[in-house]
Parts: C-alpha cells; structure tokens; sequence
C-alpha cells in the first residue's frame, strides 16, 4: 500500500512540474505566436468549407492571378484547364504536352509547368508543379504538389484545414 502511495505521489509531482512548463511565459508566448508556413511566410491554418456538391472548393492565386480550383487529393499535380492557364499567361500552343494523364473525362495530354506561388486563403507555396491539361478538365485542380507541402490538411465533414 505504501509502494502505490509512493508511486501516486510521484506521478503528482511530475504532473505539477509538467504544468508549470506548459503554463510558462515562454511556453505561453510559443503557443501565442502565429505559424509559421513555409518559405517563411506567417501563414495560419486556412479553413474552406464544403460546398452544397460535396467538394471542397478554393479561390486561389496562381502567380497573382486568381483562380478558382476543385480540391482533388487524387490529383497528383497541382492541374490547370486551357482557359486558366492562359489567364496566368501561359501559352498552352508552346507547350509540350508529354504527359499522359486520367481525367474524369478518359485519358488526356498534360504540360508540365512550374508556378511561382499557388496561395489558397493566405497559405501561400512557391515553385509549385503543375501540369496544364489539354481537354478533359473542367476545373483547375488543386492537387497534392500542393497540399503534400503543407504540414498537415484534414478533411472534416464539413471543411478542410490547409495548415502551412
């Protein structure tokens, strides 16, 4: 009985001592700070809420410019259609489209390109791949040579955390 007394006072006092670390000044001031994201940038967690389709939907800026993309962590490069790609002042003609991909639509040809920033809701990523797709791809799709630089993104039920 005195060997449990023992061994539960331990486990109080390091339990203490492990409270008073957290509750430090230091350790109150890291917990304040904002996060930081990558490449330096001050970026926080960004929620998107689901859409009535049941996707997740993004207004983004690629290099600027704003595009909207269709979340697809099935996508394994961030994929642009012909029409935003030539917004962003890519010449979909002079490129080479040396890719086979799968789209909902079947099988098509894609680009590969790199795009300077891709930002979604304030968590921004620089030097991104990317591909431009030639048909087949109604959307602009934000794939995983984005979301597989974050440090973490969860999907809810009702959101997705992009967390920088």
């Amino acid at each position: 009985m005195i060997r449990y007394a023992a061994i539960a006072a331990a486990g109080a006092a390091l339990l203490v001592s492990a409270l008073q670390v957290l509750t430090s000044p230091a350790a109150q001031a890291a917990a304040e700070a904002p996060l930081r994201g990558p490449q330096g940038s001050d970026s926080e967690p960004a929620a998107l809420l689901k859409a009535s389709d049941g996707h997740f939907w993004a207004d983004g800026q690629v290099d600027g410019a704003p595009v909207r993309f269709l979340i697809d962590t099935g996508a394994s490069k961030v994929s642009l259609t012909l029409q935003d790609a030539r917004r962003l002042g890519l010449d979909p003609t002079r490129l080479a489209y040396d890719q086979t991909v799968r789209t909902a639509d079947g099988q098509s040809l894609a680009a590969r390109v790199r795009l300077k920033s891709v930002s979604v809701n304030g968590v921004r990523l620089a030097d991104v791949d990317a591909l431009v797709i030639n048909q087949g791809l109604p959307a602009s799709l934000l794939g995983m040579s984005y979301l597989g630089r974050l440090s973490r993104f969860e999907a809810t039920r009702s959101s997705l955390v992009l967390d920088p």
